[in-house]
């Protein structure tokens, strides 16, 4: 009888290990698979939330995490530590996602030992090296090594071929994240309590209209976090506006936003949120204003419109279909596009009951499903 192939999952931020706990979770479950965890904790707090909520304890946790680490810095850590994980453990083949530093060494770590490389969320492609920076070219590097590409799109499946990825290694699946979302969702309708901590901001905004904003790139640092930060301020003096503001704990966000927003009646500055407290937030805001990626996806999964503070997106899809718009960093800009959809009720229904084009909740299966055929080659 044929052994389980060992596959050893690396991630090491919250998004990655969002939109990996489902494909955990759907190999811990297939007998031809031995899943085996490993995080670098690139974010330390914000991972460990979403690992006590999806029930995964790692196998190797690197614990890498230093404040204002240097990216040089940061990659030389996660190729050796990686790398000696990989060495002790030999996996059949080695799992990452999505476009983190710790994604592409990863994959760097494992081509030097010639291991095949599964890349999920494959495809994503802005055309500027430098938004999202490092991240588009993180994810030209990984999708250079990668052995099998499972695209979130047609259009990143696209991105692919015209990259000369052979069609046969390249498959469409959704975006996990889709469903982790689900799930979770689920998770807080049987027990509410889950997502407890927002009842008291929910008592207090009651009538009023929510925005939730999230705001963390790096190319926004410094004069367009200020911009956003004083658009914040002009849509929260609106009476009937409420901001809702999960502060990302990048010293770099924190400093501008604390500054110019900190004491507003209207503007909720608080620590970021675990995974259902999130999902919660998203629930019951009515706009979600962001620089992130994965909100672009998830958002539309409820209904909600999402503004895109950045000049460059690689999940075009998402503005093609109608669910997000790019809005930039200009303040002015970003006020006129939420008043436009507060107050233009064919404007925002338009962007609401657009098509989410990220997936239908079944992706990890997909993933799990082709990778079974390939072990079987």
């Amino acid at each position: 009888m044929t052994a389980p192939a060992k596959i050893l999952v690396v991630f090491g931020t919250r998004p990655e290990a969002i939109k990996l706990f489902p494909v955990v979770a759907a190999l811990q479950d297939d007998p031809r698979f031995v899943p085996i965890v490993c995080v670098s904790a690139q974010h330390r707090q914000m991972l460990d939330q979403v690992l006590a909520i999806a029930g995964i304890v790692p196998d190797h946790d690197l614990d890498l995490m230093r404040p204002d680490q240097t990216l040089d810095g940061l990659t030389a850590a996660l190729l050796t530590e990686l790398g000696r994980v990989m060495d002790a453990e030999r996996p059949d083949r080695v799992m990452v996602q999505g476009d983190t530093a710790t994604a592409m060494a990863g994959a760097l770590a494992a081509y030097y030992r010639k291991i095949p490389v599964d890349h999920v969320e494959a495809g994503l492609r802005s055309g500027n090296i430098y938004h999202p920076w490092p991240e588009e070219v993180n994810r030209k590097i990984i999708g250079s090594i990668a052995s099998l590409h499972f695209a979130p799109t047609e259009v990143s499946e696209a991105a692919l071929l015209a990259e000369n990825v052979p069609a046969d290694r390249v498959l469409v699946t959704g975006n996990t994240v889709i469903d982790a979302l689900e799930w979770v969702t689920m998770q807080i309708e049987l027990f509410p309590e889950l997502a407890s901590g927002l009842f008291d901001l929910e008592e207090r905004f009651a009538g009023k209209r929510i925005i939730g904003v999230t705001s963390h790139r790096r190319e926004n640092f410094g004069g367009g976090m200020e911009s956003i930060a004083e658009a914040i301020r002009q849509i929260a003096a609106r009476p009937d506006v409420a901001v809702i503001f999960p502060v990302h704990l990048n010293p770099n966000v924190r400093r501008v936003m604390n500054a110019a927003l900190e004491g507003l009646d209207n503007v909720a500055l608080i620590e970021p949120l675990d995974y259902p407290h999130f999902a919660r937030l998203l629930s019951i805001a009515e706009i979600m204003l962001t620089d992130s990626g994965g909100v672009q996806e998830e958002a539309p999964a409820l209904g909600k419109p999402v503004l895109v503070m950045r000049e460059t997106t690689e999940r075009p899809e998402g503005v093609s279909a109608g669910t997000a718009r790019l809005v930039g960093t200009e303040t002015n800009r970003i006020v006129t596009e939420i008043f436009t959809l507060l107050d233009d009720k064919d404007a925002y229904e338009n962007m609401a009951r657009a098509h989410n084009p990220f997936g239908d909740g079944t992706s990890a299966r997909r993933i799990v499903e082709r990778l079974g055929n390939e072990i079987g080659r």
